[in-house]
């Protein structure tokens, strides 16, 4: 196998082994990355990215820290695994660093947003049961995961395509509309779920009068506030998290991405009264709270609440939004420019995916989502240098694309 596997190779390239082996889930751009470090990604020819992406602000500190690779590397040759049936000491200190940063109470570790969001639904659920409640209002536009619980919990359509019927007792509100969620809480209603800003949305924060609200509802009407700060926290707003930007405290703090630096880990973190409510055996998560990912995440912790670094954030992310109204205000194609700090959305006029590409040819990542928003989500250390090398490459790119369509529409006009 291992043979016919090596032969396999010297016939087909990894863009086609890759069709061959793998489900088709992912629309993949044509490159094959095979370094990273800092801010910087290399594909195999060689070729230097810049990285404004960060997998999906997964790599938030950079790639390859080299404090998060020796901490990776020193557990590893202690211990990779234990069953959750034990206990082990990374596990326990990334907690305890966690609830001392947040909300205090307790934490539950998994390995990914969804399942960090899964728990939190779960928790709700068990304990608005006890009085006949089991509904949880959501948000139209959002994204909580892929699992069918998560998934029912997304306010996108496009997602529940094909996947029905989804779990029962989820509605949905418009985000920023407090009007809008006081028309759907019921006596069945047992909590509230908000991305403090929607990322896979479009990039859309919350008003802090809308979570002020929120809060307000849920303390009047004895509802959870679960905040689903899986994207946007662990620095990339300039807080430590997001909630902070608000001064508004939820019930329920989901966390994932970032945490790991790299690695899967992921934490539900519940006020005491909440977690109380899971006894022995009503969830688990074989992986979650591994120790090597655990050791990984107490050292992205210590680097993501530096003050410096935060303060970096703040008027990096101002800076970067600054530059991204320049471009609005010289093309049209920019309807809009929103995000708080280092989480930054471009929302166009056209389609993104070709502005993408062309990025990606000159060697800067990006992303688009709801297919017309470009979605900026750098490591936390980048600087203005950084920024105006991104925006120089945009600028390139916008022009060539307006030169382009300018060109198409005076020969039809011909």
């Amino acid at each position: 196998m291992g043979h016919k596997s090596k032969r396999n190779k010297n016939f087909m390239n990894y863009f086609d082994l890759e069709k061959k082996y793998i489900f088709q889930t992912y629309k993949r751009a044509p490159v094959l990355f095979v370094k990273g470090s800092g801010k910087y990604l290399w594909d195999n020819k060689g070729k230097k990215y810049l990285d404004f992406f960060s997998g999906i602000s997964v790599s938030s500190i950079g790639h390859c820290h080299p404090k998060i690779v020796k901490a990776i590397k020193t557990q590893s040759e202690k211990l990779i695994h234990a069953s959750n049936l034990y206990y082990t000491t990374p596990q326990i200190e990334l907690a305890q660093s966690l609830l001392d940063l947040s909300l205090g109470g307790k934490v539950f570790f998994s390995n990914s947003g969804a399942e960090a969001n899964e728990c939190a639904i779960k928790l709700a659920r068990k304990l608005g049961n006890k009085a006949g409640k089991n509904e949880i209002v959501a948000f139209k536009n959002s994204f909580h995961g892929r699992t069918i619980a998560t998934l029912s919990a997304t306010g996108q359509k496009k997602f529940h395509k094909g996947f029905e019927p989804l779990l029962y007792g989820f509605k949905f509100a418009e985000f920023n509309s407090l009007f809008s969620v006081e028309k759907l809480i019921s006596p069945k209603t047992c909590a509230i779920i908000v991305e403090p800003i929607q990322g896979e949305g479009g990039v859309y924060p919350a008003k802090k009068e809308f979570l002020i609200g929120l809060r307000k509802l849920c303390n009047e009407n004895k509802l959870l506030l679960i905040f689903d700060e899986i994207q946007c926290g662990l620095g990339r707003t300039g807080e430590i998290f997001a909630y902070k930007n608000y001064g508004v405290i939820p019930d329920i703090l989901t966390l994932a991405k970032s945490l790991g630096g790299g690695l899967p880990v992921a934490a539900t973190i519940a006020k005491n009264k909440v977690a109380e409510t899971f006894s022995f055996g009503d969830h688990g998560s074989t992986f979650g709270g591994n120790p090597v990912c655990c050791a990984a995440g107490i050292e992205v912790l210590k680097i993501v609440s530096d003050k410096k670094l935060l303060k970096n954030v703040e008027l990096t992310g101002n800076y970067f939004l600054l530059k991204l109204k320049e471009l609005q205000k010289k093309y049209n194609t920019v309807k809009n420019v929103r995000g708080i700090g280092l989480m930054l959305g471009a929302e166009l006029k056209i389609n993104g995916k070709e502005i993408v590409s062309d990025c990606l040819q000159r060697g800067l990542l990006i992303n688009c989502t709801q297919d017309k928003v470009l979605r900026f989500l750098p490591p936390l250390n980048i600087n203005r240098k950084d920024v105006n090398t991104a925006v120089s490459i945009l600028t390139d790119v916008l022009r060539k694309l307006c030169n382009h369509r300018f060109h198409r529409l005076t020969q039809k006009e011909k």
